[in-house]
């Protein structure tokens, strides 16, 4: 391939590569738990062949050879030879690591040269010589007789006559190269060869497996022929690829003893003739490997199309221009009261709307695109802990928009970290404890209301709530009047704060002075929240509640003073109107009733460091948010309305306000700023 071919073809088979390398990964995670499933193995050896295949034709040969030597390891597994143990699982997960570096360099811009795997690949070749090694040449000693003991009675019978007509039956064993990339088409050049020579009673494998490339690199080949041995071998020599041919001739006493089976009495004929010797039926033909027709769903499950994330984002921009456009006509048209437009208004508005909508499904990815590494993550982590885990996960098939997707990867790792480093014990402690001795850890999506909600549970140790305080006072956050006063809910609360951590020392997974108050910034730097509940003793169960998109959102349009504001429809609760002689102090900050329940109440206004001018209102407008567990109600001069609103960045140098998540423009082409409650109440 040329290098403007490689270029051309280079993001798909980054595309490709990734998808075999993450499928690779979840059916080693399955062999793992059985490491005698041969249908897991054959899964694996497949994919495995797949990248090699791909690698190759895309010249990065050391992904090729490593993949290559990995197929070696797998195919004494599916051939009985060697039984895969934990030293074999640990090299494959290695070489496959290895493969995922390559990819992501390539990705990067680099190449896999630089990489060395000439240690992987011999690790991967290097079984017991003494014992796999040997047991291999017994193997392919007795693979034909394991063969003919497979054969149909059929095709017994069919070697007995051609035996008794003076025919030749030959068991050809066939080694292609291990430079050998096209598989299937040698292997029916051999076919196709030897057909011409004689009668073809069996391949091993079938027709169909030597179509698929569904075998190592050699295969067996039954032929009732009557030309010579070395003839039928020479011919075969001539193929390209073919490494070694092994080749035996069946005696006429195998023959007949492998079609000696019991046979079903029949009768006589009338007039037997015993001169005449009947001729045997044809032999069974192999076909010409063809190309099926594709099925009717096959072809419609094929009618997709990767698209560069680049472009929905462009798409998604345009959308949004498109939301901002209309909302503009609609006011114009409101103002001037020209009641003919409504129509054409109306159905400009289903439009566009239909058009977001459809924008906003095609931006949209299950959860599993980031599920799916956690597995992996967690096997590697339990056995560097030494501990025993058992993954659940649920909802993998709920759907977030690709850019929460892509952001929410490092926070959702961190609270695994935590899980498995700090909550869950080791296996004398569970047992000390009354517990199993495998932990259990679980992750689950799914979907409540316009948002999604990432569940991480685990059945560990808990937070200690007393520990919690005594952080806190040796910090100086607190004394220890505050501590006695403060509940156990509120108390736990306290880890989400900046650097504070409660591992007793540093280790490589967690404790390195990142908290958890990283990931609660990441996770309201994305518009969501996050909820932490932990019961001491028996686990801890975190929150993280997102929103589905973060382009085009639903908000709620407030006024304080001349200021105009939108605050998402996800942090808004309800809207209320409280009236002054309900407004109490209590603790020395205002508060009202709601439903019997006491809501703190903050001046928005006050917040901003808006101006905003004295009023002798009876009653104000307040707006009613969840932060968390935390209800608190925002004093407000006007509600205006729900509107869609288009999220626009404030830039790099203005992103770091605190209480501003960006910045939208109106329909009467204003610019108003977004919110973001969560650090508002922080703040306030």
């Amino acid at each position: 391939m040329t290098e403007m071919d490689v270029n051309q073809y280079l993001g798909a088979f980054l595309d490709e590569a990734g998808d075999n390398l993450q499928r690779l990964d979840d059916l080693l995670l399955a062999l793992e738990k059985n490491t005698t499933d041969i249908d897991v193995i054959n899964e694996i050896f497949r994919s495995a062949h797949t990248l090699k295949g791909m690698s190759a034709t895309m010249g990065f040969e050391k992904m090729a050879a490593l993949t290559h030597a990995l197929e070696d390891r797998l195919d004494t597994a599916r051939k009985g030879v060697h039984h895969l143990d934990d030293s074999d699982m640990n090299i494959m997960f290695m070489s496959l690591d290895t493969m995922q570096a390559m990819v992501d360099s390539i990705r990067g811009g680099g190449t896999e040269a630089h990489m060395d795997v000439s240690e992987l690949v011999t690790a991967l070749r290097n079984l017991d010589l003494n014992g796999a090694q040997k047991e291999q040449a017994e193997f392919d000693e007795q693979a034909e007789a394991d063969v003919i003991n497979h054969l149909s009675r059929q095709e017994k019978e069919w070697m007995t006559e051609a035996a008794k007509m003076g025919k030749a039956i030959y068991a050809i064993h066939v080694f292609l190269s291990e430079s050998c990339l096209l598989k299937a088409a040698r292997a029916y050049m051999v076919v196709n060869r030897l057909e011409e020579m004689g009668d073809i009673v069996k391949t091993e494998p079938s027709i169909e497996a030597l179509e698929n490339e569904d075998f190592a690199l050699d295969f067996m080949v039954f032929l009732a022929s009557e030309q010579e041995a070395d003839e039928i071998k020479n011919t075969i020599f001539k193929i390209s690829d073919v490494a070694e041919v092994k080749l035996e001739e069946l005696k006429q006493s195998d023959a007949e003893a492998a079609g000696a089976e019991p046979q079903e009495p029949q009768e006589k004929a009338a007039d037997p003739s015993p001169q005449t010797v009947k001729a045997p039926e044809p032999l069974h033909p192999v076909p010409h490997p063809v190309v099926p027709p594709p099925k009717a769903d096959a072809k419609k499950a094929n009618q997709t199309v990767r698209v560069d994330i680049g472009r929905l984002d462009k798409l998604m921009s345009l959308v949004g221009e498109l939301v901002i456009g209309r909302a503009r006509v609609e006011r114009l048209v409101q103002e001037a009261r020209l009641r003919e437009f409504d129509e054409p208004l109306s159905q400009l508005g289903r439009i566009s709307g239909d058009i977001q909508e459809l924008v906003t499904k095609l931006r949209m990815v299950p959860v599993s695109f980031t599920f799916d590494r956690f597995p992996r993550l967690i096997r590697d982590m339990s056995k560097t802990l030494g501990k025993e885990v058992e993954l659940y996960l649920e909802g993998q098939e709920t759907e977030l928009d690709r850019t929460v997707i892509d952001e929410i990867g490092d926070p959702m790792v961190h609270l695994i970290r935590n899980s498995l480093d700090h909550g869950i014990e080791t296996r004398e402690e569970r047992r000390a404890k009354g517990k199993p001795e495998k932990g259990t850890l679980k992750i689950s999506a799914y979907q409540e209301g316009s948002g999604v909600i990432i569940e991480v549970s685990d059945d560990g140790s808990g937070i200690d709530p007393a520990l919690v305080k005594q952080k806190a006072i040796e910090r100086g956050m607190m004394n220890e009047e505050e501590a006695v006063a403060m509940s156990d809910e509120e108390a736990i609360q306290l880890v989400l704060l900046p650097g504070f951590s409660l591992a007793p020392v540093v280790t490589d997974l967690s404790g390195r002075g990142v908290g958890m108050d990283a990931v609660k910034t990441k996770v309201e730097g994305l518009g969501g929240q996050l909820d932490l509940v932990s019961k001491y003793g028996l686990g801890t169960n975190v929150y993280v509640r997102l929103p589905l998109t973060l382009a085009i959102v639903l908000s709620l349009l407030i006024k304080v003073g001349d200021e105009t504001y939108a605050i998402s429809l996800e942090n808004v609760e309800e809207t209320i109107l409280v009236k002054r002689e309900n407004i109490k102090t209590v603790h020395g900050s205002p508060a009202t009733l709601l439903r019997g329940e006491v809501l703190s109440l903050s001046d928005l206004g006050d917040v901003l460091c808006t101006d905003v001018e004295e009023s002798n209102r009876d009653e104000y407008p307040v707006v009613v948010v969840k932060i968390g567990k935390n209800k608190i109600g925002f004093i407000v001069d006007e509600l205006i309305g729900q509107q869609e609103i288009v999220i626009k960045s404030l830039g790099r140098f203005l992103s770091k306000i605190k209480g501003i998540a960006g910045a939208t423009i109106l329909g009467d082409g204003n610019v108003a700023l977004i919110l973001d409650v969560a650090s508002l109440y922080t703040k306030g």
